[in-house]
């Protein structure tokens, strides 16, 4: 995908790793998006979306896969509507099955990189089934559910970005008045302002982008958690200006993903379902 090569491991992750934070998250899940998810897997009997997770780069699994490339042929070699191609390679000898999930097992942790809800899903599937099954031993396939592992060092981070369906109130100059008290404004016109550093964040309001970069003082630079960016979007706008004080359960905020561009937030703001 634009010129980036990335090798993954496709396999089985364990509920149980889930459960005892081996396979680590990073961000909460919506009880709606979660609820939905697992009546879908349980309906279906099958993971249908597989979980993405990353882990620290080791050269000798790296060396592993790279053989693999190198001296087999492709099972599937696939490119999408959206010019990414997937190519998919067997790893059918037992040798080199127990030496990767040795490799794996020395490395520790495994980190969910995107599919907090299906590995949340996943997992509560696995615990409704152990409950249903007096004869339950912990190798049953709905103890596991898909996943693909990518090293961290091939990984590109995109962007999740928020729509809010409306302004809490305040007219379109109120807000921006309220925006000015603690982020620099630079109007972009009608050029989408991606964000290029931290600190910075794009707005599209009534019909124009903007460009705001966080005033000194509005977080703490020393605090690993209060200078996210997202910390400091939902502590200085989500949360004082449009009275979103929980994103997973607020149906007034949407997310898109950084996948779909910036051009899906101007179409979704410009159709009158949110006002930026």
């Amino acid at each position: 995908m634009d010129g980036r090569i990335q090798y993954g491991l496709v396999g089985c992750a364990s509920a149980e790793e889930y459960w005892n934070n081996v396979i680590k998250k990073h961000e909460l899940t919506r009880k709606d998006k979660e609820d939905d998810r697992t009546k879908h897997v349980d309906t279906c009997n099958a993971n249908t979306g597989m979980v993405f997770l990353t882990y620290r780069a080791k050269d000798s699994l790296n060396k592993i896969v790279e053989k693999t490339v190198s001296s087999s042929s492709p099972v599937f070699d696939v490119t999408t509507e959206d010019k990414v191609t997937h190519t998919l390679y067997k790893i059918g000898d037992d040798a080199t099955v127990k030496q990767i999930a040795d490799e794996f097992a020395n490395i520790g942790v495994l980190y969910i990189a995107d599919g907090h809800h299906r590995t949340a899903s996943g997992a509560r599937i696995a615990q409704i089934r152990k409950e249903k099954n007096p004869k339950h031993t912990g190798g049953e396939e709905y103890n596991f559910f898909m996943a693909a592992a990518f090293p961290h060092d091939q990984l590109y981070i995109m962007d999740y970005n928020r729509l809010a369906k409306d302004l809490n109130g305040h007219s379109e100059d109120e807000f921006m008045k309220l925006i000015k008290e603690k982020f620099e404004v630079r109007d972009c016109g009608d050029k989408a302002c991606k964000p290029a550093k931290m600190h910075t964040f794009g707005m599209y309001l009534g019909g124009r982008w903007y460009e705001l970069t966080a005033k000194a003082g509005i977080f703490d630079p020393k605090d690993v958690i209060d200078c996210l960016d997202v910390t400091i979007l939902q502590k200085n706008v989500l949360d004082p200006l449009l009275a979103i004080k929980d994103p997973r359960t607020d149906k007034r905020v949407d997310f898109v993903g950084g996948i779909r561009g910036m051009s899906e937030l101007k179409k979704s703001v410009d159709s009158g379902k949110f006002k930026a």
